[in-house]
């Protein structure tokens, strides 16, 4: 049985985390993981990027999951919310392709842009 104090300490905490996603402070990188997301290989990319995002030690960016992002011929997609900025969504997305996206895009604000969904529309 936990105390009134505890409970109240663990709400606060909840709730402050829930504020976060709703402020949604800093980087954002959300990573389909609906039945074909899955199926083309999202799982080995979100571990890829919560990996390089712990091993860099981004304080401001969260790496989310989220169900069918709805181009499910171009999975894995991963979209990337940076404050202030348009969304960027990266389609067909490989875990070795992770590092370089979080170097160029999410640390030096520059999309890889050969990897967006915009490209992949004029193939």
């Amino acid at each position: 049985m936990k105390t009134l104090k505890e409970l109240n300490e663990i709400r606060a905490k909840t709730l402050d985390s829930v504020n976060l996603r709703k402020q949604r402070i800093g980087t954002r990188v959300v990573v389909g993981m609906a039945t074909c997301g899955i199926a083309a290989g999202a799982r080995p990319v979100l571990m890829a990027f919560v990996d390089e995002v712990a091993r860099r030690a981004l304080r401001d960016v969260m790496v989310t999951q989220t169900g069918c992002i709805g181009v499910c011929r171009l999975e894995p997609l991963v979209e990337v919310y940076r404050p202030g900025e348009d969304k960027v969504t990266y389609v067909n997305v490989k875990p070795e392709q992770v590092a370089r996206i979080v170097s160029e895009h999410i640390v030096n604000g520059n999309p890889v842009d050969e990897w967006t969904i915009g490209a992949a529309d004029k193939e």
